[in-house]
């Protein structure tokens, strides 16, 4: 059984239009580097298209009606949209579940300090990554610090072309003869992972004229008692100061990430590809957010749902496990029924059908080894399901009903959707997990699906841009699909 290449069956108008849908999502992910950034963003785009917040509609005791469209958020790191559709919500959701977190390097809560006249931040990676693909890189800053005061500062710096950037040293080649006998997990340590971020005292301070190296007042203890102990790091203390209002104690209560810098590239000289950061699982995200803003009327009520800690396991106040999304389907009963009851909950959600909308590890020809290539999928061959992820004996997967997976089908072969099965590698190889299992548990049906990926986790991921367009048209007619 084969499949056959999305680019063949296109027409004329198809590429036109993969390509500028591309091309708007290439912004997005250039714009969006966390999970809060994805979040924001999110919300101006749901509210140019009428998505009201739920806070206030609580707050007014509105009722919802068919067509309303609604949305929830989540600590800043989570969101819920709801286009309420016309069959009554006990009946089930037709849900579009991603998420927006990405692996990524932390700032520690105690990160500057200043060796051998050099400025440095100490890190803590996040979620699953080869430690040596993040060395030799221009990084940038993204995230937030809340002081004291109850204000939050954004910080983003490495971006806007003006911008430095920073970066993580690698050993040079002529003296690494003892690091590359070593594997590759410990090539670079995670503890080794410290960002440059600055070299060179406060130079508002130096004379006008270049001083006496002789001179008494120039020897190192002269330079000590005038600048400090640690000269260089009072010197970025003090422009973070000046641009952000921060302290060194504001680090404390700060959430920072270093990410690649740069915006997101076409990739191919035909251009039929996205190279960017956090692909996994922003393009999913962003294409299950299209699909739901291209169903203005739908027979059950859609949701896209975007979470944060997945590539951590999902835990956490703002991750798949929380009650957030359960809570808040509950506030959309409330708000729907003549009579709230958690009876209704239940049903609405058992009766729901979702898509967990996660990216799929595509066949590289570079690596055939580790895959089985009957059961994989390839960039240019649409959308991608997976009935079952998880590792080795299916260990922490969601297997999906076969029943399901034909209702899936039947959609996906009305709307002419150009799709793929596939499975992450070879069964003893590896594999990954995804929020899909999660939902499972509450008896709804779920199935994993998603846009293939090269350099899945590695600092600049790779997707196609025919397989961005078939998944957002794979999604629609999800959203759109009956039972």
């Amino acid at each position: 059984m084969e499949r056959k290449n999305a680019w063949k069956l296109c027409s004329k108008k198809d590429c036109q239009e993969a390509f500028a849908l591309s091309e708007d999502y290439r912004r997005f992910i250039s714009d969006c580097k966390t999970e809060r950034e994805c979040t924001l963003e999110s919300i101006r785009i749901a509210e140019e298209n009428g998505y009201r917040n739920l806070d206030e509609l609580v707050k007014e005791g509105a009722k919802l009606k068919p067509g309303d469209k609604v949305y929830a958020v989540n600590m800043g790191k989570m969101l819920a949209l709801f286009n309420i559709g016309k069959k009554p919500l006990q009946n089930g959701m037709q849900i579009l579940g991603a998420h927006i977190d990405s692996p990524r390097i932390d700032l520690k809560q105690n990160p500057l300090y200043e060796d051998t006249d050099l400025c440095l931040l100490d890190t803590h990676y996040y979620g699953g990554i080869k430690k040596y693909q993040w060395v030799a890189l221009p990084l940038a800053i993204h995230g937030v610090v809340a002081k004291k005061d109850g204000s939050v500062v954004n910080v983003v710096i490495g971006e806007d072309p003006s911008d430095p950037v920073v970066g993580i040293t690698d050993l040079l080649i002529h003296l690494s003869q003892d690091q590359l006998q070593k594997p590759g997990a410990k090539v670079v340590e995670g503890e080794a992972l410290n960002v440059s971020f600055g070299s060179m005292p406060d130079p508002s301070a130096y004379p006008e004229e270049r001083p006496d190296p002789a001179a008494e007042e120039n020897s190192d203890a002269a330079d000590k008692k005038k600048d400090g102990k640690h000269p260089v790091k009072a010197y970025i203390l003090k422009l973070l100061k000046e641009k952000y209002g921060i302290e060194e104690e504001d680090f404390l209560s700060a959430e920072l990430e270093a990410v690649p810098a740069g915006p997101a590239r076409d990739y191919g000289l035909d251009r039929s590809m996205v190279m960017g950061y956090g692909h996994d699982d922003r393009v999913c995200a962003y294409t299950s957010l299209r699909a739901l803003l291209a169903v203005p009327e739908p027979e059950y009520t859609g949701v896209c749902l975007l979470v944060d800690k997945e590539e951590v396991g999902s835990i956490g106040a703002t991750g798949m496990q929380s009650r957030f999304f359960e809570n808040t389907v509950a506030e959309i009963l409330a708000l729907t029924c003549e009579s709230y009851s958690d009876l209704l909950l239940r049903r609405c959600l058992k009766n729901s059908c979702m898509l967990s909308s996660d990216v799929s590890a595509a066949f590289d020809p570079n690596y055939p080894e580790v895959n089985e290539p009957k059961n994989s999928a390839y960039l240019g061959g649409g959308f991608s399901f997976n009935k079952y992820t998880g590792s080795r004996g299916k260990s922490g997967c969601n297997d999906a009903n076969a029943e399901y997976i034909a209702y899936i089908r039947k959609l996906m072969d009305e709307e002419h959707v150009t799709f793929q099965t596939s499975e992450i590698g070879k069964v003893d190889q590896g594999g990954g997990g995804t929020i899909a299992y999660i939902l499972a548990n509450y008896d709804m049906q779920v199935i994993d699906c998603g846009v293939p990926v090269h350099n899945m986790h590695a600092p600049w991921e790779v997707v196609s841009k025919i397989d961005i367009y078939e998944t957002t048209r794979g999604y629609i007619a999800f959203l759109k699909g009956g039972r």
